[in-house]
């Protein structure tokens, strides 16, 4: 089964996307809803969160865990890899982060090498986007701004409002002047408000979509991997978890999700430290 682990709602835009493009596998999805976002917490409270996801998804039967969180891939998927990914019970599971592929496509489709990221103060405090564009290409030029006003009002349903597209500009000032030509999206909320980046910041900017990146980058990993793509199970069954009200978690996330949830599951990943 492939587990997608996020601190709230916005992984399901990522999870959107995989049953789109890989319909027959199983999926687990596991919200932090009770203590999102995570993009004003701190670097032990972001790692120890996400580790307590990723163990729940690992002991629920997902072989393969992608951490749709920008958040949790910028701060704790490296320590969580080199920690867990070594130990004798886990070895035949694999975790898998959000940026990778973002930069990857993101340092194709530039031409000028300007490129411009937006996410959580937490994303953009880690600088993991820029480090790993700069992996692939040492003269890149990044450019970052932290939104954080962004999440709460798409979680709230005001991603049509005037007063959301007013913030959006604003936010957006320093990188038009910056002249970039291809923009990360380094939160998984931040697709609800696409229509209106491309719009402010015009049409010689590309914006790519993250989850159909994310989404064809697990189609070619698995390709690459099957070995670990014959462990997945394919019955085409989708299970939802929430640690918070999951009412209110299905009735939200079926916009991210863009479908009807059946079922939402409440669960307790907190362990004793």
């Amino acid at each position: 089964m492939i587990g997608v682990f996020d601190s709230g709602f916005g992984g399901l835009t990522i999870l959107r996307s995989l049953l789109s493009l890989l319909p027959d596998y199983d999926y687990m999805y596991l919200g932090d809803s009770a203590r999102a976002p995570y993009g004003n917490r701190s670097y032990e409270s972001v790692k120890r969160f996400t580790e307590e996801g990723m163990l729940y998804l690992m002991e629920h039967g997902c072989n393969l865990i992608i951490i749709a969180c920008n958040t949790a891939s910028a701060e704790a998927l490296r320590a969580l890899q080199n920690e867990y990914l070594v130990k004798p019970k886990v070895t035949d599971k694999k975790i898998l982060g959000v940026i990778r592929p973002m930069v990857e496509e993101v340092s194709i489709i530039s031409k000028s090498g300007r490129i411009g990221v937006v996410g959580t103060r937490g994303t953009i405090r880690s600088k993991s986007y820029e480090s790993e564009l700069r992996k692939i290409n040492l003269g890149l030029k990044v450019y970052s701004q932290a939104c954080p006003l962004l999440v709460p009002l798409v979680e709230e349903d005001w991603a049509d409002k005037p007063e959301t597209r007013m913030i959006l500009k604003k936010y957006l000032r320093s990188l038009k002047s910056c002249n970039i030509d291809a923009l990360i999206l380094g939160c998984t909320h931040y697709p609800f408000l696409r229509k209106d980046f491309c719009r402010i910041m015009g049409k010689n900017v590309q914006i790519p979509d993250p989850g159909e990146i994310v989404a064809k980058s697990l189609k070619e990993y698995l390709a690459r991997h099957p070995e670990i793509e014959s462990k997945l199970s394919r019955n085409g069954r989708r299970f939802y978890t929430t640690t918070d009200d999951a009412e209110r978690f299905r009735a939200v996330g079926q916009k991210f999700l863009g479908s009807q949830m059946e079922h939402v599951e409440k669960v307790d990943i907190s362990r004793a430290q």
